[in-house]
């Protein structure tokens, strides 16, 4: 399958509106190859960050509608290099549970930096670097 830098863009898009829409096991699955590797860096909610294959990526998915009832990805801005998409993406979640100091149905943001590797139409790399906007303890 020959795929442009276009068509990696629109497929990162789409991953994005399905995490949106609530996707998880097969309807997420999809977008990974089998051997993906997901690595979110240290942040405030991950303070040694984590690294995931995809049976541990469709776990976190699962587990997140536990704790964030809706989310929103605005993407400000994108680069395509071949099989590289690197992300600029205002993010935002509504907490169905408590999560540290914040109650239920607050908001969070944060301001993320997603950096996916294709190959032959599929995510095989996922990096994210996510800065929370504060909040008080």
């Amino acid at each position: 399958m020959t795929l442009t830098a276009t068509d990696n863009l629109a497929i990162a898009r789409r991953y994005l509106e399905a995490i949106e829409n609530g996707a998880e096991a097969g309807a997420l699955a999809e977008f990974f190859t089998e051997d993906v590797v997901q690595e979110e860096f240290p942040n405030r909610l991950s303070p040694i960050g984590t690294h995931r294959d995809l049976k541990a990526v469709l776990a976190s998915a699962r587990k997140g509608k536990q704790i964030i009832r809706r989310q929103r990805f605005d993407v400000l801005n994108s680069i395509v290099d071949g099989d590289n998409v690197a992300l600029e993406v205002l993010w935002s979640g509504l907490l169905a549970a408590p999560v540290d100091s914040l109650p239920a149905d607050s908001e969070l943001r944060a301001h993320v930096s997603i950096f996916l590797e294709f190959r032959d139409g599929k995510i095989c790399r996922q990096h994210n670097y996510d800065c929370f906007d504060p909040w008080w303890v």
